[in-house]
């Protein structure tokens, strides 16, 4: 039999359903979909409105404002995977520069040069360059991706270790390491009241993260998509769930973002607000929580409206993670635990064998 060629494989890609690749999955996924979204195929949840959580009540309400926070962010949590955050404090004009950056970098490289930073798997995760039609093996996703690690920010943690690489080896133009190295430090001033907040509302002490959580292993993913008219596919991002421990996502400006309502799987168009964060778990949470807050199925399809399809699309999702020598294990309290320990590194190279190929996995 002979080998598939790219556009074999890439056909294939747009067919399948998650089904197919299940066996990569590392928590429970019941959810069935098809990887590409197909016009007069799929249902669509209109009335379902992920909700809007306000952060300033962590930040300013007292010891009962957090209280507040953290159950309605972890109701939200357990209901689809997904939150809308307002009241974070970011300031907007941190999004708008990164954004204009990640338009800059895409648009002023040339093809050959970024090709020299061609992703490549350090550590657990896999950081560079990936062309359109190559974020995945499996489907021919219509977007440009650029994946920074920590080290590439010269930011504090473990990944900055004597013999990493420089940090301007990241980079095609050190310009855009201060613009983007902003976005991650603001983003991390999150990343502790959220983790808090998500162990507080399961009744688990919630500093058990803190130093897990300080200086974490992070994927800054910049990503572009050229307008619709260019595509030859119906979807711009497959449907998948999301690895780490949880992503924040400042609201993309053209719509796109779908979210699957597992309840009834029909497909939630997220509508967030200007200036909002959306942040969703992924599989290391639903791991350690025992299954209660899920890794939620999510995809970026065209916009309706013609006259986004004819723009370009910039969404910029920080993954969170703890470092690859750390014990992903279910939380004290939580039951009969669904999962046996397992290391960060083999969880996550496992599960994303199934967009790099089998021989992306490390076993340790």
């Amino acid at each position: 039999m002979k080998n598939p060629s790219e556009d074999e494989k890439k056909q294939s890609g747009l067919d399948a359903s998650n089904e197919a690749y299940s066996h990569y999955d590392q928590v429970d996924k019941s959810q069935r979909y098809l990887l590409s979204e197909k016009d007069g195929v799929e249902e669509f949840d209109d009335d379902f409105k992920i909700r809007c959580c306000d952060m300033s009540r962590f930040f300013a309400g007292g010891q009962a404002g957090r209280e507040i926070f953290a159950r309605e962010l972890g109701e939200a949590l357990e209901d689809i995977g997904f939150a809308i955050l307002v009241g974070h404090g970011i300031d907007p004009a941190i999004h708008e520069k990164a954004e204009e950056a990640a338009r800059d970098l895409f648009l002023q490289t040339e093809l050959k040069q970024k090709l020299r930073f061609r992703a490549q798997r350090q550590g657990a995760v896999n950081q560079g360059y990936f062309p359109i039609e190559e974020t995945s093996d499996i489907h021919p996703d219509q977007v440009e991706g650029w994946v920074f690690c920590r080290r590439a920010f010269d930011l504090p943690g473990r990944d900055g270790n004597v013999g990493s690489p420089a940090v301007d080896s990241f980079w095609p133009d050190p310009k855009f390491k201060e613009v983007f190295r902003d976005l991650v430090e603001a983003n991390e001033r999150l990343v502790l009241p959220i983790m808090q907040s998500l162990l507080l509302h399961l009744g688990v002490d919630p500093h058990l993260f803190d130093r897990r959580l300080t200086n974490p292993s992070i994927g800054m993913r910049l990503n572009y998509y050229p307008p619709s008219q260019s595509c030859r596919v119906g979807g711009r991002l497959l449907g998948h769930e999301d690895v780490g421990m949880f992503v924040v996502l400042p609201a993309p400006k053209i719509e796109g973002l779908q979210v699957l309502n597992r309840r009834n799987m029909k497909w939630v168009r997220l509508d967030a607000p200007p200036g909002s964060i959306i942040l969703n778990t992924g599989d290391y949470v639903q791991r350690i929580s025992n299954d209660r807050y899920p890794s939620t199925t999510h995809r970026v399809s065209m916009p309706r409206d013609d006259g986004d399809r004819g723009r370009e699309r910039i969404s910029l999702p920080m993954n969170v993670y703890v470092w690859e020598d750390e014990l992903l294990e279910v939380l004290p309290g939580l039951g009969n635990p669904h999962y046996e320990p397992i290391k960060a590194i083999t969880f996550h190279t496992r599960s994303t064998a199934k967009f790099y190929g089998d021989d992306y996995a490390v076993n340790e």
